[in-house]
């Protein structure tokens, strides 16, 4: 198993311990960063002594970053083993589709009754982007971040903390899973379909077809994720491996 290779090293900077953020914040934010981005794999070890050694903080804050990072699903530690990125089961990922359909559909819902005309522009503008980017290229994580501008607009009209967080877990722990769908030929394009669809009902305000096609896009999505995958091949997701 690989353990701290030579792409995240090149990329990796020690955390500056004169910045206003807390070390320990520093840290979870590079190892959530690193996990979401598939700098590290679903399933890889995380080893203290190279990460201490390597960002230049203690074994506390290591310590203490990790158990951050297990509450939010993207880190599993088991006795005598160590810590690893988590690597979801088959039934873990089909739940969290499940549960992304149900949490979508109501950010759906909450951004049509909170946000302003100027918002639903905004949704407009970023799904045209994620269009653009569709037609360009074909990069796994250009994709994720074009969808992610467009998530981002939809959380903040939706207005409501507690929901984003929630649903930004769900979405961070089926990262590898969403990668895998986008990297599907034709997938990309579908998707921007489906979001297009649920955007004309946002635009009529029909927050029932909105949350429907939301909710039905979600699904879709992970129906193509896991279509033949064994867990052995969901323990070694990541955009290099698809």
């Amino acid at each position: 198993m690989r353990t701290l290779g030579p792409t995240l090293g090149a990329k990796a900077k020690k955390i500056n311990p004169k910045s206003p953020v807390p070390v320990r914040e520093q840290t979870v934010q590079f190892l959530r960063d690193a996990i979401l981005s598939f700098e590290l794999k679903p399933g890889e070890r995380l080893v203290e002594r190279e990460f201490i050694a390597r960002l230049g903080i203690s074994r506390t804050t290591f310590r203490e970053a990790l158990r951050q990072l297990s509450t939010e699903g993207l880190v599993t530690s088991v006795a005598q083993k160590g810590a690893r990125v988590a690597s979801p089961s088959y039934k873990e990922a089909a739940d969290l589709y499940e549960i992304r359909a149900a949490l979508e559909a109501l950010m759906v819902r909450k951004f049509i009754e909170r946000a302003s005309d100027e918002e639903i522009a905004a949704l407009t503008h970023a799904l045209e982007e994620f269009e653009k980017v569709v037609s360009e290229t074909t990069d796994t994580v250009q994709l994720l971040n074009a969808t992610a501008y467009y998530y981002r607009v939809l959380m903040d009209g939706a207005r409501s903390i507690v929901l984003e967080q929630v649903l930004l877990s769900v979405r961070s722990r089926a990262q590898a899973f969403r990668s895998r769908s986008l990297s599907i030929p034709g997938r990309a394009a579908q998707v921007a379909k489906e979001l297009r669809g649920v955007l004309e009902a946002i635009v009529e305000r029909d927050a029932d077809t909105a949350a429907k096609r939301c909710a039905e896009h979600v699904l879709i999505a992970g129906e193509v994720a896991l279509a033949g995958l064994s867990q052995s091949q969901i323990d070694s997701l990541s955009p290099l491996s698809m």
